[in-house]
Parts: C-alpha cells; structure tokens; sequence
C-alpha cells in the first residue's frame, strides 16, 4: 500500500492506495505542523482503519507549499519508517515539459498530466478545481506543453466577501436561476454562473490551440460542483494526482 499525499495551498488530501485504487481518503487543513505533530497524525489516520505501517510500502509527495514540505517527509520517513518520493527536480515522470523555464511548473499540475495522458491518452486539457483553478496541457506525443492559471473559486468568492462594505460571505453552491431576487442568490449566481463562464472560455481556448480535438478532464475538490456545469468538460477524475503519485512512485522505483 502507497500513501499519497497532496499538499495545496488550502488541503492537504492523503490517500492510500492499493495499485492505482485509491482505497481510504482523507483531507487535513494544510497548516505548519512539526514533524512529530504531523507524524502523530499520519499515525492516527492509519489507525483509524487498522492499517499497520508495515503495510506501507512508502510515501509519496506532491507539495506547493514549501514551508510544509521538510515536516512532512521527516515524519514519513520516521514514523513509518519507508522511503519517500517528492514530486520535484530530478525523478523520473516519463513526460517532457516544453515550457519557457519547466523549472516553473508546479508539482501538482505534472502529476495530473502524468495521470491524465495514462488514462486518457492526448491530446488532453486537465483542469484542477484547487485554491486555484489550473488548466494543463497535453499533446498526442504525451509532452507537457503549458497552460493557464486563473483564480480559485472560494478565492473569488472571498474576494467579493472582504473587499464590498455591505456584501455577506454567501455558501459556495449551485443556484437554481441566473437571476436572484436577493442580495445572496444574486451573489450566488454572479460566482456560480460567472465562474462556469471562465472555466467554458479557458478550456474552450485552450482546445482551439490544438491540431485535433483533445479531452478535457477535471479534478480538484469543486470539480463536480464547477465541472459540471461546464460543457467543454468531457470526464471527471476526483483521484487524479493521487493515481498520478502512485504512477510516478513506480516509474522511479522499476
């Protein structure tokens, strides 16, 4: 059994996985804890289902926060005593990235790609509903190619929450009608609707860039809420960087 951890900038999801299968999930705030804190809680998690650390074959990391990062592999590498994979300069991912500077790309956003071309194939656009929304993209030769990042969308939400005197903090949901007869429906509908238009255009665009037509996946914790509400939207993969650690693990320990 693998445990994979994704750390973002607002969840940290930990999953274990049998083969590609992700078998028990569970999602903890991403916050600065010390190695033993975060090593107690790991243990905790695996309790909790009676999993035994010597059925941890090893850990592996996708993180984009780097503060968090030292914490978390000393505690995996001391308290269940197994190697550890972070996601990051010099592994093996079986995928060139033709970008400006590939140095730049977030971890998370190669992991999705990598799981994204095993499953699917490309060309692909992969769409990762997070603190921010990241659109990747794949050719048919399975090369990463570049993308666009666009604000999350409780962080518009919070935006329009904390910079208008009068407006409330409203639930991120679905609304019945584009238009609200009160001043939360209205919010609701502006970020809902809105939202699902700039997910539309963006991977709209996107796909236009391409030769022939590719896939477009989402993933990420709001990927059924947004995602599916968006027609250029074709499948959705809510294990997608979790599948893509387990992946990546094997192609650097064959």
């Amino acid at each position: 059994m693998l445990l994979g951890i994704d750390v973002g900038n607002t969840n940290t999801v930990i999953g274990a996985l049998d083969g590609l299968e992700v078998v028990h999930l569970w999602r903890v705030s991403t916050v600065d804890r010390t190695t033993d804190e975060f090593g107690l809680a790991l243990l905790q998690l695996l309790n909790h289902h009676s999993i035994d650390i010597d059925e941890v074959e090893g850990v592996a990391v996708c993180c984009v926060v780097p503060s968090v990062l030292y914490a978390i592999e000393k505690a995996a590498r001391r308290y269940l005593k197994c190697g550890v994979l972070v996601v990051g300069k010099g592994i093996k991912t079986g995928m060139r990235v033709r970008t400006d500077n590939p140095r730049e790309v977030g971890a998370d956003r190669i992991v999705n790609a990598v799981a994204a071309f095993e499953a699917h194939g490309g060309p692909l656009v992969v769409v990762d509903f997070g603190t921010a929304t990241t659109f990747d993209c794949v050719n048919h030769q399975g090369d990463y190619i570049g993308g666009a990042i666009a604000p999350g969308y409780q962080i518009s939400a919070d935006a329009l929450f904390m910079r208008t005197a009068k407006l409330p903090r409203v639930p991120l949901q679905r609304p019945e009608r584009a238009i609200g007869t009160n001043t939360v429906a209205s919010m609701q509908s502006g970020l809902f609707w809105g939202y699902v238009g700039l997910v539309n255009e963006l991977a709209r665009r996107c796909k236009e860039e391409f030769d022939e037509r590719p896939e477009c996946v989402a993933t990420g914790g709001l990927a059924r809420l947004i995602g599916g509400a968006c027609d250029e939207i074709d499948a959705h993969d809510e294990h997608l960087t979790l599948r893509g650690l387990r992946i990546l693990w094997d192609r650097n320990h064959e």
